[in-house]
């Protein structure tokens, strides 16, 4: 378990907040070999006293559930091993949720505790061609793999926010055609189903980056490996949440709706 200190709180969008952290306790701490890069935000529960040093194995073992901190997973947006600094981006909807109202609240100085880092996807500079779409949640994991992209390296980004408000200037040196795609009204991920959709996707071998809400992944896994044919190994597509669950319940629930989706689509493939 990792403990570091907030730097910085900035509002980059109306419903992003980019924290800094830092601190002695990020010596050791490495995330530069993947792009999507993720920590475990550990959320105590208010009015329970955590035994120090913070161990979640001891809580877990000696306080009952309803006392155990709230675990929330968030996208490393950036490292900085030089500077011992990691940033991290969490979408703020007001008091809805946990994570959001958390950032906003936060003041430099104050102690975060996290675990990880996990992770497993990187641009492949063999690929011919990259595709990445996600939402906003997908969003930190997108910039950053954008930013690693080698410049010979031809992409396209389908990036689904609530409004042209919630763009971000995103930064590479490689050949990318980015597609800001804006939701309003409509259901989460139905204009990215429908721009993926749309692509004439050139020739070649494609790495897939597909992230967010678990309803659209469905829809788009069964477009590029069923309809497109696009082969599966080496390929990243998961479902970050899910409408109607909170963290908790969408873990508790994700391996087996991943297995279900699995088994239809390899019957449709057959």
């Amino acid at each position: 378990m990792t403990t570091a200190y907030v730097r910085s709180v900035d509002r980059i969008t109306p419903h992003m907040v980019r924290l800094v952290l830092g601190g002695p306790g990020l010596t050791g701490f490495a995330a530069d070999e993947y792009t999507d890069h993720y920590i475990k935000l550990q959320f105590p529960v208010e009015g329970v006293t955590y035994p120090e040093p913070f161990d979640l194995e001891r809580i877990r073992s000696e306080l009952p559930r309803d006392q155990w901190p709230r675990t929330r997973t968030y996208t490393v947006r950036r490292w900085d091993g030089q500077r011992r600094e990691l940033t991290i981006d969490v979408v703020h909807h007001g008091d809805e949720g946990l994570g959001g109202p958390w950032a906003a609240r936060l003041q430099p100085g104050d102690e975060v505790r996290f675990a990880g880092p996990g992770g497993g996807y990187a641009p492949d500079p063999a690929a011919d061609w990259h595709l990445l779409a996600g939402d906003e949640s997908a969003l930190p994991a997108i910039a950053a793999s954008l930013e690693r992209l080698p410049a010979a390296a031809r992409a396209y980004a389908f990036i689904e926010v609530s409004g042209p408000e919630e763009e971000q200037k995103l930064e590479t040196s490689a050949d990318v055609a980015v597609t800001w795609l804006h939701r309003g009204d409509a259901r989460v991920g139905e204009a990215l189903v429908r721009a993926v959709s749309e692509l004439d996707f050139p020739p070649g071998r494609v790495q897939l980056f597909v992230h967010g809400e678990a309803g659209f992944v469905k829809q788009l896994r069964r477009l590029l490996y069923v309809e497109r044919g696009v082969p599966r190994q080496g390929q990243s597509l998961s479902g970050y949440w899910r409408v109607g669950h909170d963290e908790d319940g969408w873990q508790a629930t994700k391996r087996d709706w991943n297995s279900a989706m699995e088994r239809e689509q390899d019957g449709s493939a057959s």
